[in-house]
């Protein structure tokens, strides 16, 4: 078990997200940034699924009180032990009464940490996604608070490989891990730093041709209004053609909606499940971790690319995650 002696700005449990469940306007939920959340799991041979920790911009203490294998991905907070840097993006063997501080997050906002075997939380809908407006899954439907006691679920044969052959490995104050990690986020997706690929949305025709330009030349700053359910974007207001009535209609990750402010509001994990605002574009899937990650502040660019593009960027990432995966296993099994 683990217990947290310092409670971070907001840590919650969170996996894959629910599916299935938006007919009935429950928001899928699920880790932010997807590719942090599956190179954490991968990381130390979890299954695709586990439950991690998600926390947001500044991070907590934990104390371990019993070894455990974790890995941590996605912003740096600075993660330590005994004074020492812990590092990210491989596995680490953590020994029992050790403490684990993380610092605040730079390079990004949201850090991820998987822990072999998986975080036990509660059950909802088929996810074990903290759901904070319905104060469900998770634990106990909250963000942790200092004090609470996290459990975790009993590890595969992949992560009993991973724990054996790290704790045999010689130790340094406390921790050890072995020489290689995986690639970060980048690696995968490619792309130009501070831009987000995206293409026409639904209602893309409907909006000025000053408007479009604008979306697809000027730079957007993230808002310091930004949650888990959406970035809000300070820049040049986008405006339609005419007025129009819009119904709503189903949205998803990396939706790109604009109000009636003019400023476009990039949907993320725990949005709504319709929205009656006018889509200029959509994030393509591969950049929409890219978007979780925004810091307030934080200046970003769209590029259009067509919907073919997009899936072909897609089966790549994919493919490059799976081989990914596979290289880990093997490296744990070589010890």
């Amino acid at each position: 078990m683990i217990q947290v002696q310092k409670a971070g700005l907001l840590t919650t449990i969170q996996d894959g997200g629910r599916r299935g469940y938006q007919k009935y306007g429950a928001s899928p939920g699920g880790a932010a940034d997807t590719f942090a959340y599956r190179l954490a799991n991968i990381a130390v041979g979890n299954e695709a699924g586990a439950a991690v920790l998600e926390m947001t911009l500044q991070g907590d203490e934990f104390l371990f009180e019993e070894p455990a294998v974790i890995s941590i991905a996605g912003a740096d907070m600075k993660p330590e032990i005994n004074g020492k840097r812990v590092p990210m993006w491989r596995p680490v063997y953590i020994d029992k009464g050790e403490i684990l501080n993380f610092s605040n997050a730079s390079r990004g906002i949201r850090t991820y940490v998987a822990i072999a075997g998986g975080f036990v939380g509660e059950h909802f809908l088929g996810s074990f996604s903290t759901y904070l407006s319905m104060n469900a899954g998770g634990y106990k439907g909250r963000k942790l608070g200092r004090g609470d006691v996290l459990s975790v679920k009993n590890p595969n044969n992949l992560n009993e490989e991973v724990k054996t052959s790290l704790s045999r490995s010689s130790k340094e104050k406390g921790f050890t891990y072995p020489p290689w990690r995986v690639p970060g986020p980048g690696h995968f997706r490619g792309g130009s730093p501070g831009e987000l690929r995206a293409f026409p949305g639904r209602h893309y025709e409907l909006f000025d041709s000053g408007s479009k330009e604008a979306f697809e030349t000027e730079k957007y700053k993230a808002g310091s209004k930004s949650d888990r359910m959406g970035v809000r974007l300070d820049g040049v207001a986008l405006t339609l053609r005419e007025s129009q009535d819009i119904l709503s209609e189903p949205v998803t990750y990396g939706t790109v909606q604009v109000p009636s402010n003019g400023e476009p509001i990039i949907l993320l994990a725990d949005r709504q499940t319709t929205g009656g605002y006018p889509k200029i574009a959509q994030i393509i899937s591969v950049d929409c971790a890219k978007a979780a990650q925004l810091r307030p502040g934080e200046a970003i660019g769209f590029r259009m690319v067509t919907h073919p593009e997009a899936e072909q960027l897609l089966l790549t990432v994919e493919d490059r995650l799976a081989r990914c995966e596979q290289s880990v296993k093997r490296k744990i099994m070589e010890g």
